[in-house]
């Protein structure tokens, strides 16, 4: 990939990408979008945009995120910075409160960490931001209180969601119904909704620079309710909590070298699929060709095999991210890969719902992610603040001995991920892909795009996806050619066509090349890309 080429785009339903000089913001819903735009033309800079849009999405796609979230982020300033602000267990969770239990359930109390998004605005803000922190959430804040229309896509994953929620029994259960499922059911495409409660919490973690979420009022709020409804998390565990500044995790991948965040998250699972098909010349066979399928799925299922043995919170990991991504055990992986579907991929070393947005200026460029989890998350608000808790202690384990046990004070397995790529060590750009075990794979199919079939972002995201399951089983896209599915088929990958396009994740890219700045969003979501 010496230079994007933007003349390369072989998908007729895909748009035209979007090119400016300035600054740009891609997003996966166009209020949010429009948020960030906002920011830059209030004389901000690319941080500012980001956390406008972020907090933005809170609001216009509670579906994926909430004030309640966590979140991540890589920021560069001329060099990369990362930043990880995913929350922790309770301090009083113990593997007692799973007894009987054979996994960490998804709904409930005992499913919540410590919300971290709150503190990633405010650290990023603190760092880089140039407008003041109240004017960020002005936006949000507008949407709230006047309602917007709700877009097609998130309409029905709110759908799906009131499948979910609305049936749930017991006191903690009882606010998100009243504030995201008004007469009992989801708002539908184009109907406005809006929340008070939202737009007054907004305003609080404003005015208070986060404060009041971790130390204040609104911590107070989210404790009280813990205690009344058999919840675990107190005071003393959001006042704990701080944003992490990481270094950033890398590989290097043909001419490109692409970083992610180290563990707690499963970015290094994008990394050593690469290492593994670095060895193999994909650009030999055509894109839309068995061969090319058949590699990238396979090296994507022995690197999760390896990520879901391995990852957990960076204080408990029983093997390096350096021997994970060391070249020479990405060449003994490779060597596993034959002509048929692995069946149940082993791992080789020894044994131990997400919005994503991308912006960039002349000078800063950032890649963000953040989410509740599974929808709306565990399906705890607190009454009176639109806040809606993740259930991000799902990602735990239960198994003995395992690094990402269920222990208190931990951060557990994290699956958001975000992406910046660089070429001889100046900046490219960021990019995402959501969607829980998809992103990595989805990260994945992104870079093999540019790299090796040398699509533009918007074709590189447009293009048909594969998702890898378990065993041997695969779902694809319906616009993947069928001489592919059936050839799959015959290399033993037992291949499910999906018509729901939610599965295969939504991505947002924004490339700088030679002062210009390309952005894009893909058709997956209610997105929009902006550049001026």
């Amino acid at each position: 990939m010496a230079k994007i080429n933007l003349a390369h785009y072989p998908y007729p339903s895909a748009r035209r990408v979007v090119l400016g000089n300035r600054c740009a913001v891609a997003t996966s819903q166009s209020l949010a979008a429009i948020a960030g735009m906002e920011m830059f033309w209030a004389g901000g800079n690319a941080v500012d945009a980001a956390i406008a849009s972020a907090i933005a999405l809170t609001v216009v796609e509670p579906t994926s995120n909430g004030i309640g979230s966590d979140a991540f982020a890589l920021v560069w300033d001329g060099k990369l910075h990362g930043l990880n602000a995913s929350g922790k267990s309770p301090e009083n969770l113990t593997l007692n409160h799973f007894a009987g239990m054979n996994q960490v359930p998804t709904l409930g109390w005992l499913t919540v960490t410590v919300p971290g998004a709150v503190s990633a605005w405010r650290s990023l803000w603190e760092r880089w931001g140039k407008l003041p922190f109240e004017q960020l959430f002005a936006p949000a804040i507008r949407y709230a209180e006047s309602g917007f229309p709700v877009s097609p896509v998130t309409a029905q994953a709110w759908k799906r969601a009131a499948d979910i929620y609305l049936p749930l029994p017991g006191a903690e259960f009882q606010p998100i119904k009243e504030v995201f499922f008004p007469r009992d059911q989801a708002p539908a495409a184009g109907e406005v909704w809006g929340s008070q409660v939202h737009a007054k919490t907004l305003r609080a973690i404003a005015s208070t620079g986060g404060e009041s979420f971790y130390r204040g009022e609104l911590a107070e709020q989210i404790a009280a309710f813990a205690a009344e409804t058999g919840g675990l998390l107190t005071p003393a565990d959001l006042a704990a909590h701080q944003a992490e500044w990481v270094e950033p995790i890398s590989t290097n991948y043909r001419d490109l070298t692409v970083w992610e965040l180290p563990p707690n998250t499963q970015g290094i699972a994008a990394l050593m699929a690469l290492n593994i098909l670095e060895g193999y010349e994909l650009s030999r066979y055509p894109r839309e060709s068995v061969q090319s399928y058949h590699l990238q799925i396979e090296a994507m299922k022995l690197a999760f095999a390896d990520v879901h043995r391995h990852v957990a919170d960076s204080r408990f990991l029983n093997v390096s991210v350096e021997q994970l991504l060391d070249k020479a055990y990405a060449a003994q992986r490779r060597q596993l890969i034959g002509s048929q579907a692995i069946s149940l991929a082993q791992p080789g070393l020894p044994k131990g719902g997400t919005v994503y947005l991308a912006a960039a200026d002349g000078e800063m460029m950032v890649s963000f992610i953040q989410s509740n989890y599974m929808g709306f998350g565990s399906g705890i608000l607190i009454p009176g603040t639109g806040i809606a808790l993740q259930n991000r202690g799902a990602g735990f384990t239960l198994e003995a001995g395992h690094p990402n046990q269920v222990e208190p004070a931990k951060r557990p397995f994290h699956t958001i991920i975000p992406s910046f790529l660089t070429q001889d060590n100046q900046p490219l750009g960021p990019f995402g892909v959501m969607g829980g075990p998809m992103q990595p794979q989805g990260h994945l199919q992104v870079v093999v795009n540019l790299a090796d079939y040398g699509m533009n972002p918007q074709a590189a995201l447009d293009a048909p996806r594969w998702q890898f399951i378990s065993g041997n089983t695969v779902l694809v896209e319906q616009a993947v050619p069928p001489s592919v599915v059936s050839a799959l088929a015959e290399h033993r990958h037992d291949v499910q066509l999906s018509a729901d396009v939610g599965k295969f994740g939504k991505g947002q890219i924004v490339l700088r090349q030679e002062g210009v700045l390309v952005a894009a969003s893909e058709p997956r979501a209610d997105g929009l890309a902006l550049a001026q």
